[in-house]
């Protein structure tokens, strides 16, 4: 199990905990849920029973251990459920906090800063993918037939023929609050990260809820918005 969850584990979270976790999650599992990111409290004192939150492409998961460790008592809520996540980072580690839409609020605490980050970063994919779902109406939707005369069709065809760089072009102009192409300006490279380095949290999340608005907008390219997420990550 643990061959298949690499990308999850870190320097801040123990091996036995995830294999225990994930093999009792094995068969609670549904059919094509994946297991996205699983974070372990580790308080300043000895964590002898430490709380879980596991958030998969389905459902969020807290894991909370019972009987000793002998059991473990499993809270899910599906993402259509969930009305916001929030992070609120402190000096012995960070809370990572999520709201339903009836109103209850779960916080799991001394959680580590990366991982809690890590819950937030996924947590806000899911809920955007929620909000602005990839519309693949152009692959689905089959054009209908329509007897169009010959003249017609000769202006569409005319009017294909522009050439993609413009678009691209189109994206470039496009004005994003705090970023610049360092290629193209690498003197201001620095006066952005301190930029950055200056924001608080939430300032840093709203940045990059914007950055993700303008990707699927079709504003900026997939390239631009993993530069512009990569930069933000560093001070998140």
């Amino acid at each position: 199990m643990l061959d298949n969850l690499k990308k999850i584990l870190n320097e801040d979270q123990d091996p036995k905990a995830i294999e225990k976790i994930t093999s009792k999650l094995d068969n609670l599992l549904m059919s094509n849920e994946e297991i996205g990111y699983i974070a372990v409290q580790k308080k300043p004192a000895v964590t002898i029973l430490p709380d879980s939150i596991v958030v998969t492409n389905k459902r969020i998961i807290l894991c909370k251990p019972k009987n000793l460790g002998l059991s473990m008592e499993f809270v899910d809520y599906d993402w259509d459920d969930i009305a916001a996540s929030f992070v609120k980072e402190g000096i012995l580690g960070a809370e990572f906090t999520f709201s339903t839409k009836s109103d209850l609020t779960h916080t799991v605490d001394y959680l580590p800063k990366n991982q809690a980050r890590k819950l937030y970063t996924f947590a806000k994919e899911q809920l955007d993918l929620l909000k602005n779902p990839v519309v693949n109406s152009q692959i689905i939707d089959e054009p209908k037939v329509v007897e169009t005369p010959l003249e017609i069709i000769e202006e569409a065809e005319v009017v294909e023929e522009f050439q993609p760089e413009e678009v691209t072009n189109f994206a470039e102009i496009i004005s994003v609050s705090g970023y610049r192409d360092e290629k193209q300006f690498p003197d201001e490279k620095v006066e952005i990260e301190k930029g950055l380095a200056d924001l608080s949290q939430d300032e840093l999340f709203e940045k990059l809820q914007n950055y993700k608005k303008l990707l699927d907008n079709g504003l900026i390219l997939q390239g631009e918005y993993d530069k512009l997420k990569a930069e933000i990550i560093k001070y998140m």
